[in-house]
């Protein structure tokens, strides 16, 4: 397969320079020359018409493919007033750096859950052979590639996930979007595009499952709370009983530890402040 070879085309500034001083010539010949000798100023003229097509103007971050007869000959990226063979067909092709803001996309998660994503890709050309030739339009295919990454990746993991080991869309945005590149990078490559950088720009629940995941995104962050505080409370309770045993100051039976244990878990655990309440009695009472 080919692949991309630069060329280096000689100045355009001297052969404007040759194109105009044959016109000057031909004008002068033709003024001056007899009839039987015009064809010198026609030939000159001639030579001056060939010039001028292969006079190119290459723009800074930007390229110029040369095709003869159907067949590849090479690329300009030097940026300049250039000249090349005047037979040359010139087709252009932008270096510049590029952004994809796509659009966003209904598609189902790893769980079934329908979700709505969309992503942003920075690329460039690379190869201008590749993106020339290869593919029919490499803006429509990084365009049509991308979209089918995009859902790709989406399939690959949940919205959410309840555990830390396991990657979600949502909570582990830096590595979904290395993978994205990556799977972005290995499709785009035959079209000579190189993926700088690709990141979700939105994600979110479909609507149609939107209020109801909200509700479950809310009740699993109360019970992971609520989880941590019994952890906490668990902890100090047996922290207190621990430091009471290890003074000797106050010996405690098995029932009174239990009670001790409770009054703690409640003030400890409970939303609203503790009521001190005044006992009167007995324990036992």
């Amino acid at each position: 397969m080919k692949q991309e070879h630069e060329v280096k085309p000689i100045s355009g500034w001297l052969m404007l320079f040759v194109l105009i001083a044959l016109l000057a010539i031909a004008i002068l010949l033709f003024i001056r020359l007899p009839e039987n000798r015009i064809w010198i100023p026609i030939i000159l003229s001639v030579l001056a018409a060939l010039i001028g097509p292969g006079l190119v103007v290459v723009e800074p971050n930007g390229s110029s493919v040369l095709l003869l007869a159907g067949r590849y000959h090479g690329t300009i990226k030097e940026s300049g007033f250039k000249w090349v063979n005047p037979f040359f067909s010139k087709r252009p092709v932008t270096l510049r750096v590029r952004t994809l803001n796509g659009e966003k996309l209904k598609v189902n998660d790893l769980a079934g859950n329908p979700v709505e994503i969309a992503a942003i890709v920075v690329w460039k050309v690379k190869d201008t052979y590749e993106a020339s030739f290869e593919v029919d339009n490499y803006v429509q295919y990084v365009t049509l590639q991308s979209e089918t990454a995009v859902r790709h990746l989406a399939s690959l993991y949940p919205y959410d996930a309840e555990g830390e080991e396991t990657l979600s869309l949502r909570r582990n945005a830096e590595e979904v979007s290395a993978a994205l590149q990556k799977e972005l990078q290995e499709r785009l490559q035959r079209a000579g595009v190189e993926v700088l950088e690709a990141r979700l720009s939105h994600l979110a629940y479909a609507p149609e499952i939107a209020s109801a995941m909200l509700r479950r995104q809310q009740a699993a962050a109360i019970i992971a709370a609520r989880q941590r505080i019994v952890e906490g409370a668990v902890g100090m309770v047996e922290m207190a009983l621990d430091r009471l045993e290890e003074y000797k100051k106050l010996t405690l039976d098995d029932e009174h530890k239990a009670a001790m244990v409770s009054n703690l878990l409640v003030v400890l655990c409970s939303e609203h402040a503790a009521q001190p309440v005044l006992n009167t009695g007995t324990l036992y009472q």
